[in-house]
Formats: structure tokens, C-alpha cells, sequence
């Protein structure tokens, strides 16, 4: 391909609204996960190392964090496929055998602590060496959250989508024909670093649009007419289909009533006599003909040094108490997690950062807010083993018509936490 056809394709991808780089690499949602499943991963190395991990996948840790990955939206759907166990096949056996989990929980803690290329790559070929049946290199999908400058996602349209664009035959299913892949997209991404980005997301993402056949590479003959064709096929705005129009209308919605909810517990937090603190990548989004982050406050130095404080200033909504307490500390009374469709399980984990690094003694309220209808979802994951410490800390669910309903009288007659308390609901 030459390299104006090249960029010609790229440039169209980046703007297509329905692409992935629009729909998924520039999606806020994205970053604030990274976080979130890096915990869980550290979560299945103590749970193997501990020999508490079990022999299934279901109901497991490793099921919690794949289960956020797969709803990563499109690039990552299917993702926890390669982890369901299969009985008739024994795949992958890292149930059954004790030897092998250990393995998979050694190579998750290698790449987990170091930091360049060559651990990444050792972890890698070490795991291989062990021949795992039915564990191949779909858990690169985990190592591009430790290390998303350096491991690229993988899966089947990634695959064809390099194929297609190198004129490779990089097979499925082995860590050798990975490592070659990810050597190849790691030149391509240097080539086009200035239209891509340090991010291995952005050329994962375009490959994964070319393997779906969302773009059609050139036509390799010079063939005037062929070449016009091609070029009226990328003029055709993919986006304007029916069915992607219901899809990015069902996202910017979910957006939007996302930002609505912050914008009622910013404003019923301040009516309460709190300082509130909003997320720190949501502070710009437009709300009530101004931005969300207006009239807001940053974290407190003392804050700022807890453990986990980059989740924590990631935490939707904060109401903090306005001033020290008598040993000079700032607090934080209470903390929102607004999950309209996107994965609770990022919402706990952010949660138990805050609650886990605060003084002992803190009273620091927990909350995640939801659409009603989510209500089985929120207590199907705090019901989950990774979780057993959120029964503890009373963890609560606040759904969208308690606030709906109450949040003007509870502005005009509530003090403190008391009217937030009442409505939100234990879940056991």
C-alpha cells in the first residue's frame, strides 16, 4: 500500500464516529478501567499464590476482571471465551492442574512488576515453554492493561486485520506467531506514531476495524477506476447505518444521563454543606449550561498522598467535609460510583481504594449509583469471593429514583449524610 492510501485510511478511521478509535480508544470509560483491572490481577496472583483460587472459572476472580475487559465495548467482545473452561477439551487447564495455575499466576505477576520489554517478553516465553493446553496468547488481552505501551490486544479480527494490511500469516493460538505479530504492529506503530499513538490501543483498534471489514484496503493493482472506487467506499460514512446510529445514540445517552446523575449529586452535595470533588476526566463535560466541575474542589494535600490516589481522584462524585478536623486532616464523607452501563466491577475496585487507604476509623460513606433496573447486577458482583471485604465496609446501592424523587427535598430539609442514608439500600 502506498503510503498516501495509508494515511488516507487512517485519517477516515479517525474520524469515523462508529470506528473504534472514536467509539473505544477516546472513550473515557477506557482509562478509568486500566486502574481497576490492574487490581484484579493482582487479586488472581495472591488468590493463586494462595492456593485459594479454586478450580473454576466461574464465580473466580479471573472470571471478574475478564468479564470487565469483554465489556470494553467492541474490540474486546468475546474476550472471556478463551478463559470459560471447556470439560470435554480440558481447556484451559488451569483449573485442574495445580502446576499450571501456578505457572499462569507466576506469569501474571512477572509482567505485573516489571517495567520494559524484556521481563514482558521473558514472562511471555517462559509461560509458552510450560505448553499449557488451551491457554495462548488471548491472555495478552490482561497484559495490554499492565503494559498498553508495550503488549498490543489480541484476537481473531486483530489478527486478520494485520494479515490483510502486512500480507503476514500470523496463525491464531500460538505465542511464538504473537511475539512475531506484536513485533511487526510495534515497527508499524513507530512508522505512524504521529497519526496513532504511544498507545498500543490505537493500532489494535485499527487493525480490528480492517479484520471486521469495516475498511477495505486498497486494491493492489494501479487500476485507476479500482482506486476510485475504494476511495468512494471510505467517503461512505460507516455511522450513517441504522444500526450504528441506535448504537452511538444509545452510547450518547448513557453519557449524558452519566453526567446528569454527577450533576445531581454535585449539586444535592453542595446543598448539604459538603465540598465536592468530581472526577477529574469528567470535570469538562458540559451540565447545566456550564461544566460539570464548576464550583468544585480539588483534593486536599492531605489527601492526595493515600494509597491509590490516582483511582480515587477518578471516583465519579466526592463530598468532603469543608474543613480539618481538630487533627488538621481533611475527609471525606462520602463517595459516588455512577454505573449507568458500564462495568460495576470498575466502580468496587475504585471504591476499595479509597476505602482500604483511609485511617482506621474513617466512616467514609460508599455508594454506587445505578439505573433500578441494575439492582441484581450491583449484587451479583459485591456477592462475588474477589469481594469479601465489601460486605465489611456496607458498600451501598443508591438507584437513580431515590435521587430522582428525593434529592429537592432532601436539599431543602437534609443535613449531613442522614437523607442520603435513608434512601440508599444495604445489599447483602
Amino acid at each position: 500500500m502506498e503510503e498516501a492510501q495509508f494515511v488516507t485510511l487512517l485519517d477516515r478511521w479517525k474520524q469515523d464516529a462508529g470506528g473504534t478509535y472514536r467509539s473505544w480508544f477516546l472513550w473515557d470509560e477506557r482509562l478509568k478501567n486500566f486502574r481497576s483491572i490492574r487490581a484484579g490481577i493482582a487479586e488472581v496472583v495472591r488468590e493463586i499464590e494462595a492456593g485459594t483460587f479454586g478450580n473454576q472459572y466461574k464465580g473466580s476472580s479471573l472470571e471478574t476482571i475478564v468479564g470487565a475487559i469483554a465489556e470494553q465495548r467492541q474490540i474486546f467482545k468475546g474476550a472471556d471465551h478463551a478463559f470459560l473452561w471447556k470439560p470435554k477439551l480440558r481447556i484451559p487447564d488451569i483449573y485442574e492442574s495445580v502446576d499450571n495455575q501456578r505457572a499462569f499466576g507466576r506469569f501474571l505477576a512477572a509482567c505485573a512488576c516489571c517495567d520494559d520489554e524484556a521481563g514482558v517478553v521473558g514472562a511471555i516465553r517462559r509461560l509458552s515453554d510450560c505448553r499449557i493446553k488451551g491457554l495462548g496468547p488471548a491472555a495478552a488481552n490482561l497484559l495490554y492493561f499492565l503494559h498498553p505501551t508495550l503488549v498490543p490486544p489480541f484476537n481473531t479480527a486483530i489478527v486478520k486485520g494485520y494479515n490483510a494490511l502486512t500480507g503476514a500469516r500470523v496463525k491464531l493460538g500460538s505465542w511464538d506467531e504473537y511475539l512475531a505479530m506484536r513485533a511487526g504492529v510495534l515497527r508499524l506503530n513507530a512508522e505512524h506514531r504521529r497519526l496513532l499513538s504511544n498507545d498500543l490501543g490505537a493500532v489494535a483498534g485499527f487493525l480490528f476495524d480492517i479484520g471486521t471489514g469495516r475498511y477495505a484496503l486498497p486494491p493492489r493493482s494501479n487500476d485507476a477506476a479500482a482506486l476510485a472506487a475504494w476511495n468512494d467506499d471510505l467517503t461512505r460514512v460507516r455511522d450513517e447505518t441504522a444500526a450504528d446510529r441506535k448504537r452511538l445514540e444509545r452510547e450518547r445517552e448513557g453519557d449524558a444521563t452519566h453526567t446528569l446523575i454527577q450533576g445531581w449529586l454535585r449539586d444535592l452535595g453542595t446543598a448539604l454543606g459538603f465540598e465536592v470533588h468530581i472526577a477529574v476526566n469528567d470535570r469538562s463535560r458540559e451540565y447545566a449550561g456550564g461544566r460539570l466541575g464548576d464550583r468544585c474542589c480539588e483534593l486536599p494535600t492531605s489527601l492526595s498522598e493515600r494509597p491509590g490516589i490516582d483511582a480515587i481522584r477518578l471516583i465519579d462524585v466526592l463530598w468532603l467535609h469543608t474543613g480539618p478536623d481538630s487533627k488538621g486532616e481533611h475527609s471525606i464523607a462520602a463517595a459516588f460510583e455512577v454505573e449507568h452501563t458500564t462495568s460495576i466491577y470498575s466502580g468496587i475496585v475504585r471504591l476499595l481504594d479509597l476505602a482500604l487507604g483511609a485511617p482506621s476509623g474513617s466512616a467514609t460513606g460508599l455508594y454506587l449509583v445505578a439505573p433500578d433496573a441494575r439492582r441484581e447486577d450491583v449484587s451479583l458482583q459485591l456477592s462475588r469471593p474477589a469481594f469479601t471485604r465489601v460486605r465489611d465496609l456496607r458498600v451501598r446501592f443508591l438507584p437513580y429514583s431515590a435521587l430522582r424523587e428525593n434529592r429537592d427535598a432532601m436539599a431543602r430539609f437534609g443535613s449531613g449524610l442522614k437523607a442520603i442514608e435513608a434512601v440508599a439500600h444495604t445489599l447483602t
